[in-house]
């Protein structure tokens, strides 16, 4: 017996992967944001582009296996409290230090 289209149950499994399409798409914005301030966050202190911020968050997130979202909010939230994990800060200095200067504008040198 062929399956009709407009069958119920094939409507509420439509529905379904539906609802779970919106569920990643929300998420995947949501991610996007993250990682765009945080992106933003590493241009201002680091003086670089942002496509090296980019590559720099990549690499940060390869070198201590931390996903890259989560490496991103954990970027925000030093921004915020001043706190970072170590593993992320000595990544970051390190990875700033390959892609450009760390002085912050009129801070007096180290």
């Amino acid at each position: 017996m062929p399956v009709v289209p407009n069958e119920p149950a094939d409507e509420s499994d439509r529905i379904f992967a539906l609802q779970e399409e919106i569920g990643q798409l929300k998420e995947a914005v949501a991610s996007h944001a993250v990682v765009d301030q945080a992106i933003g966050m590493v241009v201002a202190l680091g003086r670089i582009t942002p496509d090296e911020s980019w590559q720099l968050l990549k690499e940060v997130s390869q070198h201590t296996n931390i996903k890259l979202r989560y490496v991103a909010e954990l970027i925000l939230l030093w921004g915020r409290s001043g706190e970072i994990p170590p593993e992320i800060r000595v990544e970051l200095e390190e990875a700033l230090d390959r892609y450009g200067p760390t002085q912050i504008p009129g801070a007096p040198p180290e």
